[in-house]
């Protein structure tokens, strides 16, 4: 597991370079991609902790994150998939919020779970999530928020999806660093998660009722 403590290094160097190189070097010895990813998923909880205690800020949040993306790059075509979903998940960041850690990790469980996703990037406007919502007619939308200023982003989607009365079969499902349980259920949405484990487990379990 030497090759996993080299790519723990380079996650918390923010080194993109070598995060690749030992990412790739420890899928070619054999070492299985979920170990590696949950070894990551630990360093970047950690991250998350630091942040909310201001210990790290934003700078370093996103030279970190960028380093994760760089091994997830190398780690996907390694997951094996399902050639039939169990549903449809639209994700994306919401407006005014440029971070795309987290929901980029909540994608991949959400794949790895067999769940067809449909990324919208980062600083989506509510128009955007509506006409995808209308265009593909998901399951589930995950919205993603990792500063407090943009928390109110995602009320604005849900307060304007209900307008446009769309969310007769749509469950919502929100997370991110400054969400909380109780804000989830303020604003209106169905589920709130912590991580991107809870979050695939919670929609898997509401996906496999819902057939």
């Amino acid at each position: 597991m030497n090759e996993i403590n080299n790519i723990l290094l380079s996650l918390q160097k923010g080194s993109s370079k070598d995060i690749r190189e030992h990412t790739k070097k420890a899928l070619e010895v054999g070492i299985k991609y979920k170990d590696i990813l949950n070894a990551m998923l630990k360093t970047m909880e950690d991250v998350g902790e630091k942040f909310k205690k201001n210990i790290i800020f934003v700078p370093e949040v996103l030279i970190i994150g960028r380093a994760f993306n760089v091994a997830l790059e190398e780690i996907c075509p390694h997951i094996i998939r399902d050639n039939n979903s169990i549903g449809t998940v639209v994700i994306g960041t919401v407006q005014g919020d440029h971070h795309d850690v987290g929901k980029n990790i909540v994608k991949l469980f959400f794949e790895s779970s067999n769940i067809r996703v449909i990324d919208l990037g980062v600083n989506v406007s509510p128009q955007t999530f509506i006409d995808e919502i209308n265009a593909s007619k998901p399951d589930v939308l995950a919205l993603s928020a990792l500063l407090t200023t943009t928390m109110i982003e995602m009320e604005k989607v849900i307060t304007q999806i209900e307008e446009k009365n769309i969310r007769n079969n749509l469950k919502i499902i929100i997370g991110g660093a400054p969400i909380t349980e109780k804000f989830a259920l303020n604003i209106g949405a169905d589920f709130y998660a912590s991580n991107a484990y809870d979050a695939a487990r919670i929609i898997c379990d509401y996906l496999l009722i819902k057939q």
